[in-house]
């Protein structure tokens, strides 16, 4: 299934995407795609419910998009997660994965404005393979209990201020946390929608011009690596966001290097997750 959430900001109303054109709404059953619904095994409850109601599918309109979960509990992110990205940034290969953080509130919808926060010069992009959490998870005994902990996957945007996160002192969140700094969707797919997690295609574009093309295939740490090993050092709650890090062709990855403006577009996508466009806008 592909889950979705349309709606003005704070007010958006879960569906399940039928194809291209059409959806089915399931705001009547379902409060929201956020804890409860992932910790009560609602995915799982769900999928016989739009069976039911396989012949009242709606067209979409032009509603807005919203993020495909509710906001989450937190946003833990892998730094540094494919070889070819680490030998953009010339930095050594990790040998374990690097965690930082990011604020919940960076959730937006995946064609949303993302706006440069104040004094901000070096403002990046990264298109990153989302993992959501699917049920309460510390401890794990190995990466098959972690493949059961996992909803299914979303594209995100891991938007950066890399002045902020490199030359300010302190932790990678810092430059990670700015408000709209994570557009995600335009839908979660649940993980039997997606035949070969180490083989997805990723790219990413900047007013019409190619700056990432990658693939899953140089992820270092997979999805249920990173589940297992994350479930050692802290507790995964349902719903909770975890972005896996970002192919080569980041702005800071050029010589020169590139950032962001108001006024540019930024167009992403990975197979089988769909795509997304931001305006960047200026500072508050």
């Amino acid at each position: 299934m592909k889950l979705m959430r349309l709606g003005a900001p704070g007010a958006e109303r879960p569906v399940v995407r039928v194809d291209d054109s059409s959806y089915i709404d399931v705001s009547d059953a379902v409060t929201d795609f956020g804890e409860a619904f992932f910790a009560s095994d609602g995915v799982a409850r769900l999928r016989d419910l739009v069976e039911q109601r396989s012949s009242s599918a709606r067209a979409f309109g032009d509603e807005r998009i919203g993020a495909p979960i509710a906001r989450p509990h937190q946003i833990l992110c892998i730094g540094l997660n494919y070889s070819d990205h680490a030998a953009e940034t010339g930095q050594a290969v990790p040998t374990e994965p690097i965690l930082f953080t990011k604020s919940p509130n960076t959730l937006v919808g995946p064609h949303d404005d993302v706006r440069i926060p104040r004094g901000a010069t070096k403002t990046d992009w990264e298109v990153e393979l989302g993992i959501v959490i699917g049920k309460r998870a510390s401890y794990l005994d190995d990466t098959t209990a972690a493949q059961d902990a996992i909803a299914g996957y979303v594209l995100v945007n891991d938007v950066s201020e890399r002045a902020f996160q490199m030359e300010r002192a302190g932790q990678w969140s810092k430059g990670k946390s700015a408000e709209t700094f994570n557009p995600a969707g335009p839908w979660l797919a649940t993980p039997d929608e997606l035949t070969d997690l180490a083989a997805l295609d990723m790219w990413l574009d900047v007013n019409g011009q190619r700056r990432q093309t990658g693939s899953t295939a140089t992820m270092i740490f997979d999805p249920f690596f990173i589940v297992h090993y994350l479930s050692q050092f802290l507790v995964l709650e349902p719903g909770d966001l975890i972005n896996t890090g970002t192919p080569p062709g980041v702005g800071m990855g050029f010589d020169p290097q590139v950032w962001l403006q108001p006024g540019d577009v930024i167009e992403l996508g990975i197979d089988g997750l769909g795509s997304q466009r931001q305006h960047v806008i200026a500072p508050r």
